[in-house]
């Protein structure tokens, strides 16, 4: 089998991700010493985007693109797409939890700023890779090389981590309407998910009804309903009236990372983040469909 190497702008750009994400990951689990729950997270999120970018160099590198069981115009860019994200939001609780507060020269601490700065520079490279593969005004490319592709992507990453911050300690089951927060992010995050594995999948085509004219039914759905979250999670989690806390508690300075007022400030941050994506997705969509008819 011949090995075929391309010495491209991108292929240094992933090889460039696999020794940053390798290092970051390396050093974190060999002194870090580090806890469960937001290590194990961050560990994963480098370990993942290590063995994803590998994967796709070993591919090109042997020629194997026609011969993999998913769509080579969408796989690499939505992997891509997800390491980018997980090792930004490793840059960000990592040092949150592991470098805050901390004072003084110690190796622990060495470590975890090594592991801190090759994380950074992995995003750094895994945005660059993004950048590069994403979709030119006028090229034929796969649908997740494209904004609204892209805008997948992102939705179900932002619901990844509201799924984090509401299931530890779990936030939502004090209340009905919270429930029914919880029942949106799940719903689109699912339905987010579907249309990214028929993209990869190359199974658009199977559908019983216009791929495009679904994308944009989903999008305004999504946005009716995370409008909805966007008004009721504050309500039932800030107002008094409705069992809320309106003020931070003066614990929250003293806790490691985030208390449980930080992390339900962060969802509806995080849930009117996802509202704006929708919409944005919606307006790509009804624009897909006007072109089509």
């Amino acid at each position: 089998m011949a090995v075929v190497l391309h010495s491209s702008p991108i292929f240094w750009t992933r090889l460039a991700a696999v020794i940053f994400s390798c290092v970051a990951f390396s050093v974190a689990v060999h002194g870090g010493q580090l806890s469960h729950g937001t290590g194990d997270w961050c560990i994963f999120c480098w370990a993942f985007g290590f063995a994803g970018s590998l994967l796709v160099i070993l591919v090109e590198l042997f020629g194997l693109q026609t011969r993999a069981p998913v769509s080579w115009k969408n796989f690499p860019i939505t992997f891509a797409c997800y390491a980018a994200l997980f090792c930004l939001s490793a840059s960000i609780l990592f040092p949150l939890y592991y470098l805050k507060g901390s004072v003084g020269q110690s190796q622990t601490r060495d470590y975890r700023i090594v592991s801190t700065v090759f994380s950074c520079l992995a995003t750094i490279a895994y945005i660059s890779e993004v950048s590069m593969s994403k979709a030119r005004p006028g090229e034929v490319a796969g649908y997740m090389a494209t904004a609204p592709g892209l805008l997948k992507v992102c939705e179900t990453f932002v619901a990844c981590i509201i799924f984090v911050f509401v299931s530890d300690p779990v936030t939502y089951d004090r209340h009905d309407a919270l429930k029914y927060c919880m029942s949106v992010y799940c719903i689109c995050f699912i339905l987010s998910a579907i249309i990214i594995l028929l993209c990869i999948g190359e199974c658009t085509g199977c559908l019983p009804f216009p791929f495009a004219r679904f994308l944009s039914s989903y999008a305004l759905l999504a946005v009716v309903l995370y409008l909805s979250a966007t008004i009721i999670w504050p309500i039932f989690n800030f107002d008094p009236k409705n069992g809320g806390t309106k003020n931070r508690p003066s614990n929250c300075s003293n806790a490691q990372g985030l208390c449980v007022w930080d992390k339900n400030m962060a969802v509806s941050v995080l849930t009117a983040v996802n509202f704006v994506l929708y919409l944005v997705d919606l307006i790509y969509s009804s624009r897909l469909v006007f072109v089509n008819a």
